[in-house]
């Protein structure tokens, strides 16, 4: 069957709002308020700034090609077959752990109401395993239906997570409002701009709006992509912004002036629901409190949802890279790629069941952000290899927003720790061998090895400073922050290595070619545009 562009404007903007609004906003206002005070309000907005950015290199790549899996596809059309698994390995394992969180967080919350879903130390119990099993099965039954059913569902889960944080602020900031918290206990920035910082890196204020990539994944089933695809990934990123903001005005605002005696950084939440459960309850709002309740459930239910239906189209992206099996791009009756949510299944529940949890985040934000250094590369290299084609959007200054953004995903691996990043090139190790065993049966030569080589370097590089630098186990000789000054002035010239090393014109025109291949198969020869006549 054919795959089917379904999906419109209101339905990708929520698939990566959805993919945002995780059961991280429940707790974020406490994080980023202890590290920055009133200024993480600032955090806020440079977070945003800085995820938009690598946004827009997306927005202007998933235009030239809507395709399905684009996080992991697109980066073979500009340096080749082996940067492409790379970066869909990389991206695939990250998926693989969303699904599985979101689902240990849904429980978690869901054990307040039902205790034997958990144990004392909030692991899941064999009853809890069986639950997450049954979960995971639900949110991949939903997207075994088509693209379409899906999007309707995650709609109105998405109308939901958005209106309860609304809600949340304005009976808040009616209820309480403090505006002395805005200049007492040390003022405005108590920590000063290295407090700002701090919110934006270990305060995981930059990691909160990842969730957007999903709708680079959907990319290829989306009506009037050229219009539709970077309105969305734009408008997500605003309105997140402005949930997240909402909420750290409101928690600012209506914390007790006597908790900040100590200053900021020594408020604390010991409540299940988090700093707002415990802002619910200090208020008197009670049935406030019963909606926070609902929502801790259906949040991170809801991106899970997304993930599911996301890694399925990264699945059919690397079976069509030659990295999986075929089998994985053959598509239901509906137009999705059963074989593919059946392997994430399978992996996620295994991951889920085997993994210690703390290593399963960990591996979520940095394999995830890994992925998004070949965006804003992709971008510039075909400004050279296409520079007549057709795009709809085009992002101004292309050579500095592109360094830009890859100089911020390269900020954020680096802050995700040394002792993630070595996880991570263990990964990479291993998924390079599990593709070279598969060369060994398949048997292909055109893997553009010299395209890969900046690839090498970066890896090496951001290893090399993570392990003397001071983030997340880091021997510290390298002091803050000139570790994090080093990490971007290395980016910038792996850059401009990568930019160079773009495949040759020959074989891009050769990819375009199969690429459009690949589409007459995948949507049954309709609705399929001449990629080479996209110029």
């Amino acid at each position: 069957m054919a795959m089917r562009r379904e999906i419109g404007l209101i339905g990708l903007t929520f698939v990566a709002v959805g993919g945002v609004l995780g059961s991280g906003w429940l707790f974020a206002p406490l994080d980023t308020a202890q590290l920055a005070g009133p200024a993480s309000v600032i955090s806020w907005l440079i977070g945003a700034v800085a995820m938009l950015l690598i946004a827009l290199t997306y927005a202007e790549n998933s235009t030239l090609f809507p395709i399905a899996g684009g996080i992991a596809r697109i980066p073979q059309f500009s340096h080749g077959r082996l940067l492409a698994l790379a970066m869909g390995w990389s991206a695939w394992v990250g998926y693989c752990t969303t699904a599985p969180i979101e689902v240990k967080a849904s429980l978690g919350y869901a054990s307040s109401y039902l205790p034997w879903l958990t144990n004392a130390t909030g692991g899941l119990t064999v009853s809890g395993y069986i639950a997450a099993a049954i979960f995971l099965a639900v949110l991949t039954v939903v997207n075994v239906f088509g693209v379409a059913w899906f999007a309707r569902i995650n709609t109105t889960m998405t109308w939901f997570k958005l209106i309860v944080p609304v809600i949340f602020i304005v009976v808040v900031v009616a209820s309480r409002f403090e505006p002395s918290n805005f200049t007492s206990a040390g003022g405005f920035a108590p920590y000063g701009v290295p407090g700002i910082f701090a919110a934006v890196s270990t305060g995981g204020v930059v990691f909160a709006f990842i969730g957007f990539r999903h709708a680079i994944d959907l990319a290829g089933e989306v009506k009037n992509a050229q219009r539709v695809i970077p309105l969305a990934l734009i408008l997500s990123v605003l309105i997140c912004l402005a949930i997240y903001v909402g909420l750290q005005i409101a928690f600012v605002g209506a914390i007790n002036p006597t908790d900040l005696s100590g200053g900021w950084h020594t408020i604390e939440s010991s409540h299940e629901l988090g700093p707002l459960g415990a802002l619910a309850t200090s208020i008197g709002v009670l049935w406030l409190l019963s909606m926070l309740n609902v929502a801790a459930v259906i949040s991170p239910a809801g991106s899970g949802l997304v993930s599911v239906s996301s890694n399925a189209r990264l699945a059919l992206a690397m079976s069509n890279n030659g990295v999986f099996p075929r089998l994985f791009a053959k598509l239901n009756e509906y137009g999705v790629p059963l074989w593919g949510l059946i392997l994430n299944y399978v992996v996620a529940l295994l991951m889920l069941i085997i993994l210690p949890f703390q290593e399963i985040l960990a591996l979520n934000s940095a394999a995830v952000v890994l992925s998004f250094i070949a965006g804003p590369v992709s971008m510039v290299a075909f400004r050279y290899l296409a520079p007549n084609a057709r795009r709809p959007f085009v992002v101004p200054a292309a050579g500095v927003i592109g360094a830009l953004a890859f100089m911020i995903a390269t900020l954020m691996i680096y802050w995700s720790g040394w002792s993630t990043i070595w996880v991570l090139l263990v990964l990479l190790v291993v998924g390079a061998v599990l593709f070279f065993l598969r060369l060994a049966v398949i048997g292909r030569e055109d893997l553009e090895p010299m395209s890969a080589v900046w690839f090498g370097v970066y890896m090496a590089g951001v290893a090399i400073i993570s392990y003397l630098g001071g983030y997340g186990g880091g021997l510290g000789v390298i002091p803050h922050p000139v570790d994090s000054v080093l990490a971007a002035l290395f980016s910038l010239a792996v850059f401009l290595m990568a930019v160079r090393g773009r495949i040759s014109q020959d074989i891009f025109d050769r990819f375009r070619r199969e690429q459009h291949d690949i589409e007459l198969q995948e949507y049954g020869g309709a609705d399929v545009e001449d990629v080479m006549t996209r110029e």
